[in-house]
């Protein structure tokens, strides 16, 4: 027996799965019981290092306030790089050769420089200037390096989404007398973002968790609590840990809210195409053309082959 992908393991096969499996789960409980040694060996897991967590002073005064600078970063920074990914990703497409070559440079470029480097070169052109408020500097500068950065990868994307559609697609828009920029926005544009979705996801994920680079330049976002918290409490470790736990969970949902959007949008598409609502709105009975080629032809034959007259 096997199937489309893989043959299916035989008992052989399936016993040494079963101790492969076995030997990675000793390892990692191993691995966890010497981690979690280690910290009760220097004190980390006493409950007193833990308690400040359950009281409102720790949130009230540095968890939330971090976890909101973080949001805010993350949030300005979503909607100015699907700003930016649009506009250079449609250039990046455009007939014009000017155009997608200035797009192609400028979405290069910044795809290859990192985004603490965009961040730190930000932040001192911004206060060499004075272009913002000193307080707003740290702010300007992460949204600066986040937007540049990932607005690059989202136009990559997006050029990659519309590339990766069946060359059908554009020819039907323009068939039915589309231009090649409606086309583009009508037909290419939706089904790539549809399709690139989780990649999408996963970018705003690491804009996110990219946020916490804005500690270099005095951000205080919510991983620069950790050492404040360290520092007022003397629990470094188990502030980390609570920090970290904050961003799996952030990122857990964002990622689940994602994927139902995108369960949503194909299902709508399928339902969008079995309804019929896909295709002529007004559909052309074809019956009377049908009889009379049908009746011409046999005209036509009659015609031919009919026993002249004595």
């Amino acid at each position: 027996m096997s199937s489309v992908l893989f043959d299916i393991p035989g008992p052989k096969a399936r016993a040494r799965h079963r101790l492969i499996m076995i030997v990675s789960v000793v390892l990692t409980l191993l691995a966890l019981w010497w981690a979690l040694s280690r910290f009760a060996a220097k004190g980390n897991l006493e409950a007193a290092k833990w308690t400040p967590f359950l009281t409102a002073d720790i949130w009230v005064n540095y968890l939330i306030p971090g976890l909101l600078n973080t949001l805010k970063a993350a949030a300005i920074s979503v909607v100015l790089a699907g700003a930016f990914g649009l506009l250079f990703g449609i250039g990046r497409l455009s007939e014009n050769a000017v155009i997608r070559w200035i797009s192609t440079v400028i979405v290069e470029f910044f795809r290859s420089v990192p985004v603490l480097v965009m961040m730190v070169a930000a932040f001192g052109l911004f206060s060499f200037n004075r272009v913002f408020e000193a307080s707003i500097n740290p702010l300007a500068a992460v949204i600066t390096g986040l937007t540049l950065y990932n607005g690059s990868v989202v136009a990559e994307l997006l050029r990659s989404g519309v590339g990766g559609l069946p060359k059908g697609q554009s020819e039907a828009g323009l068939a039915i007398g589309l231009t090649r920029s409606q086309t583009l926005r009508s037909i290419l544009l939706p089904q790539a973002i549809t399709a690139m979705l989780p990649a999408l996801v996963s970018q705003l994920v690491v804009i996110l968790k990219d946020t916490a680079l804005g500690a270099i330049i005095t951000y205080p976002e919510l991983l620069t609590t950790f050492s404040q918290i360290g520092s007022y409490k003397s629990n470094p470790v188990p502030a980390l840990i609570v920090i970290a736990l904050i961003f799996i969970a952030i990122n857990y949902l964002l990622t689940t809210a994602a994927a139902k959007i995108e369960s949503r949008l194909r299902d709508k598409g399928r339902a969008t195409i079995a309804k019929g609502t896909i295709g002529p709105p007004n559909p052309v009975d074809l019956k009377p053309v049908e009889e009379a080629l049908i009746a011409a032809d046999e005209n036509v034959l009659h015609e031919r082959y009919r026993t002249p007259d004595k």
